[in-house]
């Protein structure tokens, strides 16, 4: 029987997986420049987003469990630096493995690890509420990225849910 502990642990995998398919939906629909868009000084291009998830997801998940999640190998202030064209494979390399370490350190994790504590820049949590602190980040930069995107693609842009003026047709089509 499936006790709350891997249920949660279920859901978290499950709704970072959906956060990964947002982002890679995204990226489908750009062109290699567009990755590197910046509307005003102030605002992050989608590269630079990418390349501070990455960087954050390196962190935070690698050791998990043994190590405090603010690494020394970690140069955030330089991910927000001004990144200048590189290439899209390298943006999506960077997507990749951040990904990669995130859900490695996932499948590890066992129900009786949920109460465990961590330390992110030597604060403690618990594994959940450390692994609910990254829930919120990753989301809110995924948000900021698909901005950004439909800012760019504009009427071209596809959607990646229910579609305005859709919800009626949607909810029929899913027999309500």
């Amino acid at each position: 029987m499936d006790n709350t502990g891997n249920h949660y642990l279920k859901n978290v995998k499950k709704e970072f997986s959906k956060m990964k398919d947002l982002g890679d939906r995204t990226f489908s629909q750009l062109k290699d420049e567009d990755f590197f868009f910046c509307p005003d000084i102030e605002t992050n291009s989608i590269a630079v987003i990418v390349r501070h998830m990455s960087g954050n997801m390196l962190s935070r998940w690698t050791d998990f469990l043994t190590a405090d999640g603010e690494k020394d190998f970690r140069k955030r202030d330089e991910e927000f630096d001004s990144l200048f064209y590189t290439d899209k494979d390298d943006i999506l390399l960077r997507w990749e493995n951040g990904w990669q370490c995130l859900f490695n350190a996932i499948d590890q994790l066992t129900s009786e690890d949920l109460l465990k504590k961590v330390y992110i820049r030597k604060e403690e949590h618990s594994v959940i509420e450390a692994v609910n602190r990254q829930i919120s980040h990753y989301a809110y930069h995924i948000g900021q990225i698909i901005y950004i995107a439909k800012f760019i693609k504009n009427k071209n842009w596809k959607t990646l849910s229910i579609p305005k003026h859709k919800s009626d047709e949607f909810n029929k089509k899913m027999g309500m």
